[in-house]
């Protein structure tokens, strides 16, 4: 029941002056927007939409549980509001039709608020004014996203929304392979790369080399570590770069602590702390290394050549690949511990390391706890992201200018060594 105004009113008398507020409401923004005379001609005001909701509100009560009759007030309002766009459109010029539109909504907000949906009637209503009023700002907004953006936003949404419901819950095979199971980690994975990928192309041009560092690692310090090294081969700033493909290996543990920590209870708490630990001593230690005397130019900007910018996380063959990868995975670490025992899950891990670790990573997320023992995972998944950093020195050394080439092997060599420390604690 809504509030009660004044107490003599009858329980309509309330709901008559709820349809009169949130139509006046809308009646006085679009007032507002026939003033400024941006249309030779508009529809209605602040007398015009409290009329219209109160129709709304008399053909519910006239209705009562019958649909038709409010179904045909609802075209009568709309065939009045189709003259007044008729009109508009015969006058040339630009013709909105938001007014128009804004008047069913009103007519529809007086039939929801005779039903008691008042919370419904309300949002409609602040929603409405506020699509209204920000009008500016959302037209401003549709030029600034690219077409790619939206593209890459929708199979997102086809990825989680779409796929992800209709997938069988269940286990197929002697390995037990689910594919749910298989989609969520596909899901997971690329909401941690598309958010540092939405991210990038935000700040792109503005947060320098340091904020790329951050948010390239977590999108792909792979990634991140070749685009930085090349960068470096091309620019007298040896210690910005060094320290930023530090950042970006350092970021890697963050984002393993979250993918972890999202499908494993037991791992999370056994990895998460170290890996939460390990991404701040290596974060710290590149702005640091950075601040060196001869690196003060650490507002260097993001480069515009092609190599500087993300790619598309959400290729739908990238994700389809990436389940492939990630099935593949599950089957060969159970066959290795099955056959080879812990040595041959370490061996794995070690040469997983070369490649894309998230697909061994989160594999061993899933066999933790069941035919993998825990610490045997964990040390697993420790191992491969030594390993990784390992590649990436490498990839760092071959790549990077001669100033900075070993200053990054040495970085991260170290901190895979240091990521190996947990291993002493288990």
């Amino acid at each position: 029941m809504p509030i009660k105004f004044f107490e003599w009113l009858p329980p309509e008398g309330e709901k008559l002056l709820l349809v009169l507020f949130l139509s006046f409401l809308i009646g006085l923004e679009r007032e507002e927007h026939k003033t400024a005379g941006s249309e030779q001609f508009a529809f209605g005001g602040v007398r015009t939409f409290p009329l219209i909701g109160l129709i709304g509100y008399a053909m519910a009560l006239l209705s009562g549980p019958q649909l038709l009759p409010l179904a045909l007030g609802f075209l009568v309002v709309g065939a009045f509001l189709l003259m007044s766009y008729w009109h508009k459109m015969s006058l040339g010029g630009m013709a909105g039709v938001t007014t128009e539109m804004s008047g069913l909504t009103t007519y529809l907000m007086g039939a929801l608020v005779f039903h008691e949906h008042y919370w419904i009637a309300t949002t409609l209503c602040v929603t409405g004014v506020f699509l209204l009023q920000l009008k500016a700002g959302l037209e401003n907004l549709t030029k600034s996203i690219a077409p790619d953006d939206i593209l890459t936003f929708t199979k997102f949404l086809l990825l989680t929304a779409v796929i992800l419901p209709i997938v069988p819950n269940e286990g197929f095979t002697q390995f037990n392979l689910n594919p749910f199971k298989t989609w969520l980690v596909v899901v997971a994975v690329s909401a941690v790369s598309y958010g540092s990928y939405v991210l990038q192309r935000v700040t792109k041009g503005h947060g320098g080399i340091l904020l790329s560092a951050m948010l390239g690692g977590a999108y792909s310090s792979t990634v991140t570590t070749v685009v930085l090294a090349r960068r470096s081969a091309r620019e007298a700033h040896p210690a910005l770069f060094s320290g930023g493909i530090l950042i970006a290996c350092g970021m890697m543990y963050l984002r393993l602590a979250i993918l972890v920590g999202l499908f494993n209870a037991q791992l999370r708490w056994l990895l998460g702390p170290p890996f939460v630990v390990l991404a701040i001593v290596a974060t710290l230690g590149g702005w640091l290394w950075t601040r060196r005397a001869h690196a003060r130019s650490t507002d260097v900007p993001q480069d515009a050549d092609a190599d500087s910018g993300p790619t598309n996380p959400l290729e739908l063959r990238a994700a389809f690949f990436f389940a492939a990868l990630f099935l593949t995975m599950l089957v060969v670490t159970r066959l290795a511990l099955l056959y080879l025992g812990k040595a041959g899950v370490y061996a794995l891990a070690a040469v997983m390391g070369v490649a894309d670790v998230d697909p061994f990573i989160i594999g061993m997320t899933q066999e933790a706890g069941g035919l993998t023992p825990v610490q045997v995972a964990a040390a697993a998944i420790v191992i491969a992201a030594a390993s990784n950093n390992v590649v990436k020195g490498i990839y760092a050394y071959a790549l990077s200018s001669k100033e900075s080439r070993l200053h990054s092997l040495v970085f991260l060599v170290a901190l895979a060594a240091l990521g190996m420390a947990p291993l002493l604690l288990w």
